[in-house]
Formats: C-alpha cells, sequence, structure tokens
C-alpha cells in the first residue's frame, strides 16, 4: 500500500512540476487554462512568477516526499492545495459556481489528502537543536 502512495505522490509531483513549467514558458495560454488573463507586462509576470512557484514547490514537494521516504516535504504540498482549496471553497460560497467548478477542488483536496496521508506514514526528519 506505501508503494502505491509514493507512486501516486510520485506520479502526482511530476504532473505538477510540468504544470508550472507550462507557467513559465507561456503564461498567457497556460494562464488562459485558469480563468487567468494577464494585463501587460506585470500580469505576465505575475503569472509566470506565482503559478510557477506554486505548482513547482508543490510538485517538487511531492517528488521529494515520495523518492526519498520523508514526510516532511509533504506537508508543505499539503499546506499549498489546501489554502487554495479553502480559497476555492470561498469563492463557490461567495460567488457562485462556474463550469467545472469540482474539477480543480476534486484534484486540490485528494492531493492534500494523499499528502497528509504520506507525511502521517513515512518518516520524518529528526530536529535536533545545535548546542551552543
Amino acid at each position: 500500500m506505501l508503494v502505491i502512495l509514493r507512486a501516486a505522490l510520485l506520479l502526482g509531483g511530476i504532473f505538477f512540476i510540468l504544470m508550472g513549467l507550462s507557467f513559465l514558458v507561456d503564461p498567457a495560454g497556460a494562464g488562459s487554462n485558469f480563468g487567468m488573463v494577464p494585463q501587460g507586462t506585470l500580469g505576465l509576470a505575475s503569472i509566470r512568477a506565482d503559478m510557477t512557484a506554486f505548482f513547482v514547490i508543490s510538485g517538487t514537494c511531492l517528488v521529494w516526499g515520495a523518492w526519498w521516504r520523508r514526510g516532511d516535504p509533504l506537508l508543505v504540498t499539503a499546506g499549498l492545495m489546501g489554502i487554495a482549496l479553502l480559497g476555492r471553497i470561498v469563492t463557490l460560497a461567495t460567488a457562485g459556481s462556474h463550469e467545472g467548478w469540482w474539477q480543480p477542488m476534486l484534484i486540490e483536496a485528494v492531493t492534500s489528502i494523499l499528502a497528509l496521508a504520506g507525511s502521517r506514514l513515512l518518516p520524518h526528519t529528526a530536529f535536533e537543536p545545535e548546542e551552543g
């Protein structure tokens, strides 16, 4: 079962890294898939920087945790996806739904659950303060 969980984390991580890199290479095209239209250079830079960072860090932490059998980095992805899910829930409650609203929410929820499960089942790095 742990092998299946690690494989799912690894594949999800690769997916998110590739998605993040698509924002780096083509921010306008990748952003349009998310309903984002850049306004000028600032908009391009914001999509390129923020979306790339979100997805590449989320994916890297999934890959890192799965590959090296570490639970710690998975908490980063769980936090990022959990906050993204919260933002979508708030939008759903305050502005209503849109076509396909449930798909990103499902991906974020499943990713959060898998990352939390992996964090719980995989060992954590022991923190030992330096002696001074």
